[in-house]
């Protein structure tokens, strides 16, 4: 059975070719953000934001490839009241994002679906707790000297397995999570579909 990741996501298609496992990629190109704001203005929580833009990107690559098993991942920051943060847009709006995390704690949420023949059959959704250190702003200028335009696609403005591990203090939580993808819960899916041998 073919295994097709609905992404352009180079953390996520790295840690499948890390664990041995055979895919494809296909771009789901959806609107994610006509979707975020349409859940968001519904008062969806985090955690349903995310598994919803999971759901919509794998269900879209599956329409147009019956018989394969369609991956969709999404990733989003949440601070406690509430308030969730993107890919930042511009250098400026990852400065702000990273004033805004400096010395508190937020999540960082990852959904996986995995869709066939155009509907969802699997999911999972999981949760690391990230606790940022206080960024000075010379720290932040000097970070997103070495780091932006590179972040650009990264939820929370860092890339975990670089620069991005000096904002932390402590992370509790699967590093698959903090990469992008609960990873192995959807390797255990894939044991039991007969992708992966048990």
């Amino acid at each position: 059975m073919t295994l097709i990741l609905a992404s352009q996501s180079a953390s996520r298609r790295a840690m499948l070719d890390a664990a041995g496992v055979p895919h494809d990629a296909i771009p789901a190109h959806v609107d994610e953000e006509a979707t975020k704001i349409a859940l968001r203005d519904e008062g969806a929580p985090p955690r349903a934001l995310a598994d919803a833009l999971a759901e919509l990107k794998a269900v879209k690559v599956s329409q147009a490839r019956p018989g394969a098993l369609v991956l969709g991942s999404d990733s989003l920051v949440a601070f406690e009241d509430g308030t969730t943060l993107d890919k930042p847009e511009s250098r400026e709006a990852a400065a702000a994002h990273l004033r805004m995390m400096s010395g508190r704690r937020h999540d960082l949420v990852s959904a996986a679906v995995i869709a066939e023949n155009g509907r969802p059959v699997w999911r999972v959704v999981d949760r690391a707790k990230m606790f940022v250190r206080p960024l000075s702003d010379g720290f932040i200028e000097q970070y997103l000297d070495m780091e932006w335009p590179a972040i650009a696609g990264c939820v929370g403005c860092y890339r975990i397995e670089g620069p991005g591990a000096q904002l932390f203090s402590r992370i509790e939580g699967s590093q698959f999570t903090v990469l992008g993808m609960p990873l192995l819960p959807v390797l255990d899916y894939l044991r039991t579909r007969g992708v992966l041998a048990s």
